[in-house]
């Protein structure tokens, strides 16, 4: 975790070799009261031209434009850019010579071949040169010229003069305003997307945040119960040390101090263990997706030192309860031989778990009533079935005995005794099966809490999604998933190409010819806006044309019309301070300019991705991403189909049916949250894993008497283990059980908050991972019972029968 805090410093890329370079506007800056509120803006500002000519006159300067490419064959992701700006990386000619013609390019990496023709939506070029891949992008060089004619702004300028002379020349132009001038490592943010690293490490660092919190929620859990049990077995060692003298401080005291020397011995083991186990997980997680390429474990002490004090913190915390049962303990408990646990239940335990048990379930009702967004966060969804779990494990000498009996009345209706001693073992044995059930709870609890919300959650998402669209086709940019448009022989519409990218007006234009096609083209583009006059607000926004967007989309409006947006409206939705229509709010657009628009329309909350609205005028910068076609009134829809292909084709777009397009842009899980959960979730089953063997263990050594009267009693060694097998089958279905109930309350309060959000979807419930985990953990407490069980009956029941304790 400690190595997630911490992107590593990177150097400038595309202008290492510049000696300044001067930057349009990126940066929206606002003030307020408390000082300054800054964001970045989505669509920076080019370099004035009129700062560029002033600039030239203190020295050499090289205009830098980057624009999109589409081009067959060629990888995702490719930009073009002027030749004269690749000597600053810099990048050196492998083969071939350098453009000299509208229709000449170099390219970069492999790809590719001197005297290839290539197409792209820019034109056919024929590849005059290659140089080698830098790692960071991936490009197409142009002439100077021609680069100026596909892309008139100028995003850059390096400037060949004295840093000072021209950061005096930019602060004292007029047209200036946000441009910047970057010197040494500063350089770096004239690179795409510099801050990558950093945003890379987020999702990392969020991940394994939550894995330590359930981590340290669980070993507390266990430890806590595992403790427990380890009283209650002794109770008679603690009242022979009552007899013989001693106070309950000094019982207190010795619990404790075993619980200090275990977690000292622990925590240092597991320093080792976690020294070598870190860089394996490291490799795991880029393996995964889930982290960046060059992430790796650091040389830092801290997290050892951390982890070893807060191992011990954990081993302390979670016997302070049972140190309080142990110094309790009577001198008369020393003569007791029940078989029956009683006075399980103290009023410590029916407080703090009645009080638990009300808050699992009180603070969800609270949400659900003022704000249920809150219930969709990962936070929520993750630490809400905590105080369930705990009350659930507080009242489990409650809890166990009725469900035990339940779920065992069947199996003691059989011929034979094995299955009426299951269901009375287990009830009778309240502690033991507490304790046993403990570990399966908790896991079962997070399985079914984590996926069953993640599930539910992008069910709401695709059902919103599909309810909204209108449209039979949607067209989005080349490198999107799922199947093409089918016309009646099955052949898709889709084209090939590169890339996520926008469309031009060209393409656009193209399909909008297409006979019997209503289209709607819109862009993503985002706004900014001040609310409480202090917080800076990012929203995402589409770009759309309100006639269109009204014939192709069924937007989940609370109020107004979509007819009523234009250049000087805004459709928001009801999560904005301000969301009441006809009043203005002022925004600040992708640019950084700022305006004040109307209201035309307000949409409801829903999962919380509906962003806002607004007309092409008010996304400046926004390419076309996405296009939904609707097929007119009688018009021939495998026409319309064939006209789709050749038009979005052409530009590397590709076409899907409707459903075929909410499939792939919202599917059931994302594939790296799925396998982050499953990590949060495998280091669960680890701690409750040794938790379950442990306790099982500490079981069958308690249950060696027992054993051996049974042996005497007629039954067979057989027999024997099959009952002890069946005794952990059924304390395994009974956390199982009591999980799932957790899971189901969590999820249900997740369901009404999406249903008052407007976003109903089907409660999902992940049956097969809370199967795989309750089978998990029924292999593991199997072998567990019947492993010592079994060594236990190597020897002659007489031995055992007449042993003393």
């Amino acid at each position: 975790m400690a190595a997630s805090l911490d992107a590593p410093e990177r150097r400038p890329e595309r202008f290492a070799g510049a000696r300044v370079v001067v930057k349009g506007a990126d940066t929206l800056r606002v003030p307020t009261r408390i000082g300054d509120r800054v964001a970045k803006l989505d669509s920076p500002r080019p370099v004035p031209p009129s700062l560029a000519r002033e600039l030239a006159v203190l020295g050499r300067t090289v205009e830098d434009r980057t624009f999109a490419v589409r081009a067959e064959g060629a990888p995702a992701g490719l930009v073009g850019h002027p030749w004269s700006t690749a000597a600053f990386a810099p990048y050196h000619l492998d083969t071939g010579r350098a453009p000299r013609a509208a229709d000449e390019a170099v390219a970069t990496g492999d790809w590719t071949a001197p005297g290839r023709r290539v197409r792209t939506d820019r034109g056919t070029v024929t590849i005059v040169g290659t140089v080698r891949d830098l790692g960071f992008e991936r490009a197409l060089f142009y002439t100077d010229d021609r680069a100026a004619q596909l892309a008139s702004d100028v995003a850059q300028l390096a400037v060949d003069a004295d840093p000072r002379a021209v950061r005096e020349k930019v602060a004292g132009s007029s047209d200036a305003a946000g441009v910047r001038v970057l010197t040494g490592a500063e350089r770096k943010d004239a690179d795409a997307d510099p801050e990558r690293d950093s945003e890379a490490l987020v999702a990392v660092n969020a991940m394994l945040g939550t894995a330590a919190g359930v981590t340290g929620f669980v070993s507390v859990f266990v430890v806590a119960s595992t403790f427990a049990f380890a009283v209650a077995q002794r109770r008679r060692e603690f009242g022979l040390l009552r007899t013989a003298g001693a106070t309950p401080g000094q019982i207190r005291r010795m619990v404790l101090a075993e619980a200090m020397v275990v977690g000292v011995v622990a925590s240092a083991a597991g320093c080792a263990l976690g020294a070598r186990g870190a860089p394996l997980l490291a490799a795991w997680l880029v393996d995964g997706g889930l982290a960046p390429r060059w992430f790796a474990v650091g040389t830092h002490t801290w997290p050892y030192q951390l982890a070893f004090w807060t191992g011990l913190f954990v081993a302390l915390s979670g016997a302070v309860a049972a140190s309080r049962r142990a110094g309790r303990t009577g001198p008369v408990e020393a003569l007791r031989d029940a078989a029956v646990d009683t006075g399980t239940m103290t009023r410590g335990r029916w407080f703090f778990g009645a009080g638990l048990l009300l808050a699992g379930i009180g603070l969800p009702v609270h949400a659900l009533l003022t704000e249920p967004g809150g219930l969709l966060g990962r936070k929520s969804y993750t630490s809400g079935p905590m105080p369930l779990i705990v009350a659930c494990a507080l009242l489990a000498p409650v809890l166990v005995p009725p469900l035990a009996r339940l779920l065992a009345w069947l199996p003691a209706q059989l011929p034979g005794a094995t299955g009426l001693l299951v269901r009375e073992n287990a009830a009778a044995g309240v502690r033991r099966t507490a304790a046993v059930a403990a570990p399966v709870l908790v896991t079962v609890a997070l399985t079914g809490s984590l996926l069953g919300a993640t599930a539910t959650i992008d069910g709401a998402k695709a059902q919103e999604i599909r309810q909204r669209t209108t449209a039979d086709f949607v067209i989005s940019g080349p490198g999107g998933e799922g199947a093409g448009v089918r016309d009646a022989n099955g052949s898709g519409a889709g084209g090939s190409g590169a890339g996520g990218l926008g469309f031009d007006a060209a393409t656009v234009e193209r399909i909008r010819r297409v006979p019997g096609a209503v289209v709607s083209p819109t862009a993503a583009s985002a706004v900014h806006v001040l609310e409480d006059g202090v917080a800076l607000i990012r929203s995402d926004a589409r770009a759309a044309d309100p006639a269109a967007l009204a014939a192709t989309a069924r937007l989940p409006l609370a109020a107004g019309r979509v007819t009523d947006l234009d250049d000087h409206s805004i459709i928001v939705t009801e999560e904005w301070e301000r969301h009441t229509v006809g009043e203005s709010v002022d925004i600040w657009r992708a640019d950084g300019t700022r305006a004040s628009l109307r209201i035309a329309a307000v949409m409801s909350v829903g999962t919380g991705g509906n962003g806002a609205y607004v007309t092409p005028r008010n996304a400046p910068g926004a390419d076309v991403d996405r296009i939904e076609v609707k097929l007119a009134a009688g018009a021939d829809a495998s026409a319309m189909v064939a006209g789709l292909r050749a038009a979005a084709g052409r530009s590397g777009g590709q076409a899907f049916t409707k459903d075929a397009w909410v499939a792939a842009s919202y599917p059931e899980t994302d594939g790296r949250t799925r396998t982050g959960f499953l990590l949060v979730l495998g280091i669960a089953l680890l701690y409750t894993g040794i938790s379950l063997a442990n306790t099982l263990v500490m079981a069958g050594s308690d249950r060696v008497r027992e054993l051996a009267a049974l042996r005497l009693a007629g039954a067979t060694v057989p027999q024997v283990l099959r009952l002890v097998a069946a005794e952990a089958l059924l304390v395994v279905a009974v956390g199982a059980v009591l999980g799932t109930l957790v899971a189901g309350v969590g999820l249900g309060g997740l369901w009404g908050a999406l249903g008052v959000l407007h976003a109903a979807s089907p409660l999902v419930l992940p049956w097969a991972s809370l199967g795989a985990a309750a089978g998990a953990c029924a292999v593991l407490a199997t072998v567990s019972a019947v492993i010592p069980a079994a060594l236990s009956l190597r020897r002659r029941p007489l031995e055992y029968a007449g042993t003393r304790e």
